[in-house]
């Protein structure tokens, strides 16, 4: 299954409230649980901050993939979000993230996990279509530039 299969419009924020990383996991999480997508807040939440205490999933060019395993999902769930403002999210370029792809999977199942981080990846590579999809003004706009990437 394709990433743009799993982003749906009730997956994606736009634009977030959140103006720390601490609050941004909550929010996002939030997303998945008001989209029916998981069922324990706490556990997901959990999760995601210990594995980004490991390491912080902020990347280069405005973009942070917070992400983790949990038997709590059945199968791979994602979140996007969009920060007009920009959060420190200790990413690599130490500019802030601005475009948030929040993956969650069971530890049973790495392949879809895997393939959604090189799908991102390979977004990442196209600076021009980042810009835009930063600029989207609504999650319709998110999913439409997604799916006709």
């Amino acid at each position: 299954m394709a990433l743009v299969d799993l982003i749906t419009e009730d997956v994606v924020k736009v634009p977030l409230a959140a103006d720390n990383k601490p609050a941004l996991l909550r929010e996002m999480v939030q997303v998945l649980k008001d989209a029916g997508k998981i069922d324990d807040f706490d556990t997901v939440l959990q999760a995601i901050q210990d594995r980004e205490d490991k390491q912080s999933t902020g990347l280069e060019k405005g973009i942070a993939v917070p992400h983790g395993k949990t038997s709590a999902v059945k199968s791979l769930v994602i979140a996007v979000g969009v920060s007009n403002e920009g959060i420190d999210f200790n990413s690599l370029d130490k500019e802030p993230s601005k475009l948030f792809f929040m993956l969650i999977a069971p530890p049973d199942q790495p392949g879809p996990h895997v393939q959604a981080l090189a799908e991102i990846a390979k977004l990442a590579k196209s600076p021009a279509f980042l810009n835009i999809l930063i600029k989207a003004d609504s999650a319709k706009a998110v999913v439409s530039l997604l799916r006709d990437e």
